[in-house]
């Protein structure tokens, strides 16, 4: 008995690159939206994005987030707690020998978004 098996290929999607990348921290109910440009203010592609907060009862709990920007040098972090131990957060962004930041205080603006200028490091 002789049998054929077909087998359709199926090609994985790939991402939009004009989707905002979200890293979701699933602590709280803020969020911040961050555009990374260089000096000239043109986007910047791939740039990682680093944050790290403290929150909770005595700082106990701890995140360590990070992302990519997309084309249009946009991403975003949410699930961002509304109180942390000691603000503003920082948002670290570097790419190459670029870098920048940008800070957010979650009590005082839960839904923020910020632009981070990345220059050559000093």
């Amino acid at each position: 008995m002789t049998g054929s098996i077909f087998t359709q290929g199926v090609q994985p999607q790939q991402p939009n690159p004009n989707d905002v990348p979200v890293t979701d921290a699933g602590s709280g109910p803020c969020a911040i939206e961050l555009t990374v440009t260089s000096t000239d203010g043109k986007p910047v592609y791939a740039a990682k994005i680093d944050y790290r907060a403290a929150y909770g009862f005595m700082g106990t709990h701890k995140l360590d987030m990070s992302v990519y920007t997309n084309v249009n040098g946009k991403a975003r972090f949410a699930g961002i707690p509304a109180k942390v131990k000691n603000p503003p957060i920082e948002f670290h962004a570097a790419k190459d020998e670029l870098v920048g930041v940008a800070t957010m205080d979650p009590s005082a603006e839960c839904q923020a978004t910020h632009d981070i200028v990345m220059d050559k490091k000093k």
